[in-house]
């Protein structure tokens, strides 16, 4: 399969919202916000969503899922330790950052962890990289050369530890022992800001 990625930067924060999509079927990554954006690029693009995927359960990356999965009838598909922060603005850090209730009416449908999955068509390695966040995933399609990082590895950065349940020393091994494994061209496109390269980031990122 080939993936063909398209990035949108929504909510507050311009958080990556990635649309990952083989013809005209997609999965929609962290749609932090901007719905009626959202939607109108899935309409325009011609995409059906077939699933919501997040990497992480922050305020800034649900912020359209509620929308989004009434919509379009899609399911939701998250890391389990991070399940209840969907629901629950005191964990997702939206009553903490006083920017609203940030939040979704009902659980995920299903949670995903380390190892293979398949969401409809897609095929996919989840990798459980916490440090940011518990429940923090990364998302590797190795075919197609590619991993959705969410808010662990940036361009030239790495993720913030010090919200609630975050954890430096953890985040920088799941950096080096799932993501800096990874072939050297492997593509890794962040929760904010631009894309980057494994060989990149082993080269030039000053926490690593």
């Amino acid at each position: 399969m080939n993936i063909n990625v398209k990035d949108l930067q929504l909510g507050m924060l311009g958080t990556n919202c990635y649309l990952l999509s083989n013809q005209n079927n997609c999965l929609v990554v962290d749609p932090g916000g901007d719905y009626d954006i959202l939607r109108r690029e899935l309409e325009n693009e011609s995409l059906t969503p077939v699933a919501i995927v997040l990497t992480h359960a922050h305020f800034d990356h649900i912020g359209a899922v509620e929308d989004l999965r009434l919509k379009y009838d899609i399911p939701v598909y998250m890391h389990e330790s991070e399940k209840e922060w969907l629901v629950d603005a005191s964990l997702n850090g939206s009553e903490l950052f006083g920017v609203g209730k940030i939040q979704s009416s009902k659980l995920p449908e299903y949670t995903i962890g380390e190892g293979q999955s398949k969401v409809g068509e897609f095929e996919f390695e989840v990798f459980h990289t916490p440090g940011h966040s518990p429940g923090s995933i990364s998302l590797w399609f190795e075919n197609d050369n590619i991993l959705i990082a969410g808010d662990t590895l940036f361009n030239g950065s790495i993720g913030r530890t010090d919200l609630p349940f975050g954890n430096h020393q953890q985040l920088i091994e799941s950096i080096n022992e799932k993501i800096m494994s990874l072939p050297d061209d492997t593509i890794v496109y962040s929760g904010h800001g631009p894309e980057t390269t494994v060989k990149q980031e082993k080269q030039l990122n000053p926490f690593l």
